[in-house]
């Protein structure tokens, strides 16, 4: 049974890796005496380390962005800071109360910081993830000591649910990554050793962060963290828990964060309220309105797939939530992680509105789980789920070619045939990475072993992400957009017509004003007729006799509407063609 480090967490805060000599599955420890040794180790530690994030930063920059949200955050928070407005958020000039605005604050600050481009669009997210890795990697070495610590970083890192997502400009990745401090936090306020004001600190910033979430995505930022804590004062019967919480301090910087931006725009856009709250939140989670349902077993792949190199620990995962037991009215960290993550899962499962980011909030609790199980495995069983992985990685490898053969969301099956082969490379240096553990495992180096093996994943998954340009590139209109931009003048009007193109705005630095269909600013033109056009006869009066515009629509609204009016093609892809109305 696991029983609260109190009298042991400082002895383990120096065990790191074990030492070369190491009896197998001993467990790590320092030599001492080997200074020559310990030095080396540090080594290989940085080296790796300034690795990893080189590739983690590095490659921000090497893919176009993808529609709907990549394209959408990006010309949200370009708008922001092009209009000087960090209250009213708006999209294509058309008010949008979809979501609060921290993560579009933090990404015009990039904007202004380091100029407009897809790495300055993703680094709010790649910050969200590094944070919560650092987060959970010292809530972990808090508790379970610094071996452990390591080992929940390195699960984080090679969770393609959570590294990938760190390199997509989206909402959940900045939300994950502020619940993650959350967590940590709160794991690190209740530790028995921390004394009553660094219990008070952690639990304030554990308050700070909830506010943060609360911008960055609505009331789920408070509402989640709220349940788990609920479920598990039932679950382990520790209602003192509920009383260390600091709650008016605590409620004192949730509301200073929070409430400044609320009343302004409240007060500002008087149908802020109704929408946000009601709209966005209840009928969101309660009915089908943004048709995004699923089945209630709809998460259970994208967790399986999300933690597939880790998904062999499973089962030892829950004897390790299960296990933990100790003395009476003593706190369960891992009874909490347990809880967070099974509390979050069943959530979003019930919710009639089902996205696959929503579930990257639970990631870092399974780390955690999977970073104690790690520890506590011998080498004999490590090396069995190694010839799992392998298994896994090889039946993977030869079914790649089945990517080559799709031919789904508009995209065409070339883009597909291309991106297989980037599969195909992806599943082999998975087998790689199982290969280069084994051999490590074969010569008694379990700790490295398992480290080389997270690496190895990480640099997988990061190939697959990469290659995936192959569709994100002409999905996102780049190569267009030098063609279209020359021809744009600041004040000249670019229509959508019967297409909200969610990247191509941002590659050419101008919004869209909405023709005929409204999409998801259907809210914006209600509020503001005024800057759309609701029809195609409206569209066509303004072509002809509004001066010099510009239009993008799919190629079949092209051929309808080319024989009725003036169109010369600016630039044209599979997805769009762009036109306008002078010679």
């Amino acid at each position: 049974m696991l029983h609260p480090p109190s009298h042991s967490a400082p002895a383990q805060s120096s065990e790191l890796l074990p030492h070369p000599g190491a009896v197998p599955g001993d467990g790590p420890r320092w030599a001492g005496t080997d200074r020559r040794a310990s030095w080396r180790t540090a080594i290989w530690i940085g080296a790796a380390v300034v690795a990893v994030l080189a590739v983690w930063f590095g490659t921000l920059a090497m893919r176009h962005l993808i529609g709907p949200d990549e394209g959408r955050y990006a010309e949200i928070s370009r708008e922001m800071l092009a209009t000087g407005d960090w209250v009213t958020i708006r999209y294509n000039a058309l008010k949008y109360f979809e979501k609060p605005p921290f993560h579009m604050w933090v990404t015009a600050v990039a904007y202004s910081l380091f100029g407009l481009g897809d790495w300055q669009a993703r680094l709010c997210v790649a910050l969200s993830g590094l944070l919560g890795i650092g987060m959970t990697m010292l809530a972990t070495w808090r508790w379970f000591g610094a071996r452990a610590g390591w080992f929940a970083a390195i699960v984080l890192l090679g969770a393609p649910m959570w590294s990938t997502a760190a390199h997509f400009n989206t909402l959940d990745m900045t939300l994950a990554g502020a619940m993650a401090c959350t967590l940590a936090t709160m794991l690190l306020a209740q530790h028995p050793d921390a004394s009553v004001a660094a219990r008070r600190r952690w639990m304030l910033l554990c308050w700070a962060t909830m506010g943060v979430a609360v911008l960055t995505k609505g009331l789920v930022g408070i509402a989640l963290p709220g349940l788990v804590l609920v479920c598990y004062a039932i679950v382990a019967r520790d209602g003192a828990l509920l009383r260390r919480l600091h709650w008016g301090a605590g409620l004192a910087i949730l509301l200073a964060v929070t409430v400044p931006w609320f009343w302004l725009i409240a007060r500002r856009n008087p149908e802020f309220l109704q929408f946000f709250f009601i709209h966005e939140h209840w009928e969101r989670y309660t009915s089908n309105v943004h048709s995004r349902s699923g089945p209630l077993l709809y998460f259970v792949p994208l967790i399986v797939g999300g933690m597939l190199p880790w998904a062999g620990l499973f089962p030892r995962m829950w004897k390790a939530m299960r296990d933990s037991v100790p003395q009476p009215a003593a706190f369960r960290p891992l009874l909490l992680v347990g809880v967070w993550a099974i509390a979050i899962f069943v959530f979003f499962s019930l919710s009639r509105s089902k996205l696959p980011g929503y579930i990257v909030p639970v990631v870092p609790a399974l780390a955690i789980l999977a970073a104690v199980a790690l520890d506590r495995m011998d080498l004999r069983a490590w090396r069995r789920q190694l010839v799992g992985a392998g298994i896994v990685a090889a039946v993977c490898l030869m079914a790649s070619p089945i990517v080559g053969s799709l031919n789904a969301n508009n995209i065409p099956n070339l883009f597909y045939r291309t991106y297989a082969i980037w599969v195909a490379i992806t599943f082999a240096l998975m087998l790689a990475g199982v290969v280069l553990a084994r051999w490590l495992a074969a010569r008694g180096r379990l700790t490295a072993s398992i480290a080389a093996y997270g690496v190895g994943m990480y640099v997988a998954f990061t190939v697959a992400l990469l290659g995936y340009d192959t569709i994100g590139r002409p999905l996102s209109g780049a190569d267009i957009a030098p063609a279209v931009a020359h021809r744009l003048t600041p004040g000249m009007p670019l229509y959508g017509v019967r297409m909200l193109d969610h990247t191509l705005p941002f590659y050419v630095r101008h919004p869209l004003v909405m023709v005929a269909e409204a999409d998801e600013l259907g809210f914006g033109t209600t509020v503001e007729p005024s800057r759309w056009l609701p029809t195609i006869a409206a569209f066509e009066a303004a072509w002809r006799d509004d001066g010099p515009a510009m239009a993008v629509m799919s190629p079949d609204t092209y051929q309808q509407l080319a024989g009725k009016l003036p169109m010369y093609v600016v630039a044209r892809d599979y997805k769009r063609v762009v036109v306008t109305n002078r010679p």
